[in-house]
């Protein structure tokens, strides 16, 4: 949005990029993301799957029960991108264990990944990834099982 009104009203210089996001793309300033969230509360696996860069412009994913907006990192969780399976899922066991492969993440309609099989040290990576990640996007919301669909 921030770009339509940049184009519309001339807020953004010829120097600058034309998003409306500075610097490294997948870095918001001041590590705060300023741009409003397109929502906020509760995501179901459901919700959260159209998030995923293809079938809508945002992308979010999950982990360990948030819900981040990932959307200024497109260029890696975005089409195409090297984390983009994990575009509209719970990504958390897929990072613990630093996989890609598709079958480290749940369909919206299987029961969610308690993660209760991981290790300590599988743990203390996701750790790591959430830390980041709270740093970096904001958490928009959380991660919650749709009754009878995930559980």
């Amino acid at each position: 949005m921030s770009f339509v009104k940049n184009l519309l009203f001339g807020g953004v210089k010829t120097s600058e990029d034309p998003t409306g996001v500075t610097g490294d793309s997948d870095s918001p300033k001041d590590g705060k993301n300023t741009s409003e969230p397109i929502v906020e509360g509760t995501f179901y696996p459901r919700t959260l799957y159209k998030f995923n860069g293809h079938d809508h412009e945002k992308i979010f994913l999950a982990i360990k029960g948030k819900v981040f907006d990932c959307t200024q990192g497109r260029q890696f969780y975005g089409p195409s991108g090297p984390y983009s399976n994990f575009a509209g899922h719970d990504a958390s066991r897929g990072l613990a264990t630093n996989s890609f492969d598709l079958d480290t993440l749940r369909h919206w309609d299987q029961p969610m990944d308690d993660l209760s099989d991981l290790g300590k040290e599988d743990m203390e990576a996701l750790d790591g990834w959430l830390e980041h990640f709270e740093k970096k996007y904001p958490c928009i919301g959380k991660l919650v099982p749709e009754a009878g669909v995930n559980n």
